[in-house]
């Protein structure tokens, strides 16, 4: 990829039919073109939202422009390790590479965590991570080292759990810490946005008398790794190896 300078970047959400998703979406992208005035800053779904993915790419593609898509997305799940790189293999030929996923990384932690305060659990003695969940292993693997950054920094136990298709799930996981004896347990919210997972989770975490936290929206330490991970793909791009 040879001379591919400042390409746009392309968030990739994921799609939800809450209104309020979209909005959500748009304001963490605000916050990322605060941060890097004059990088272009595009947005495409997988599904359910406009714009969606294909038509993104289609029209850069018609641009003659060039690409890195980062996905909105917090593990190596089927989304990012095939649907985004077959839509992409799909679109009009396009100088484009898609980045690593948004965790495990640091700057993930430190919004999980302050969403987590927001939440009034700064005196939580345990968090339940919840995650959207996977089938695929290398998925879960990178919940478990996301919940591990967030244990480090809150200096608690952190339990992964998972709104569908893996297990545990956020009741399974509190009972779980209750029975080792944590009394404050909080649940973060590993997930961008409002939508259905959200939405699942809050109502387990009522259940159980539990706080919970906001989704990550527009914090800002996100908005810092989206464009980490937009820059980690450009230096690769331009590393002699690339």
């Amino acid at each position: 990829m040879t001379g591919f300078s400042e390409p746009a970047l392309v968030a990739v959400a994921h799609g939800s039919r809450d209104p309020a998703a979209v909005g959500t979406v748009r304001a963490l992208l605000a916050a990322v073109r605060a941060l890097r005035p004059g990088l272009a800053v595009r947005l495409g779904h997988v599904e359910l939202n406009e714009p969606l993915l294909p038509d993104t790419l289609g029209a850069l593609a018609r641009e003659g422009g060039a690409a890195v898509l980062v996905p909105l997305l917090y593990g190596r799940g089927h989304h990012v390790t095939r649907d985004i790189p077959e839509t992409l293999a799909a679109a009009p030929p396009l100088a484009a590479r898609v980045a690593a996923p948004l965790g495990p990384h640091p700057l993930l932690a430190d919004a999980l965590a302050a969403r987590l305060a927001e939440s009034g659990a700064g005196d939580c003695d345990s968090v339940v991570l919840a995650a959207a969940g996977s089938r695929a292993a290398r998925s879960a693997a990178d919940t478990e080292a996301t919940a591990a950054l967030l244990a480090a920094r809150l200096g608690v136990p952190v339990r992964p759990a998972y709104a569908s298709a893996a297990a545990p799930t956020v009741a399974a996981a509190a009972r779980a810490l209750a029975a080792r004896g944590h009394r404050r347990t909080a649940v973060a919210c590993c997930f961008t946005a409002p939508g259905l997972f959200v939405r699942r989770t809050a109502a387990a975490a009522r259940a159980l008398g539990l706080p919970v936290a906001a989704p990550l929206g527009a914090h800002p330490a996100l908005a810092r790794l989206v464009l980490r991970r937009y820059d980690e793909q450009l230096t690769a791009v331009h590393s002699p190896a690339a």
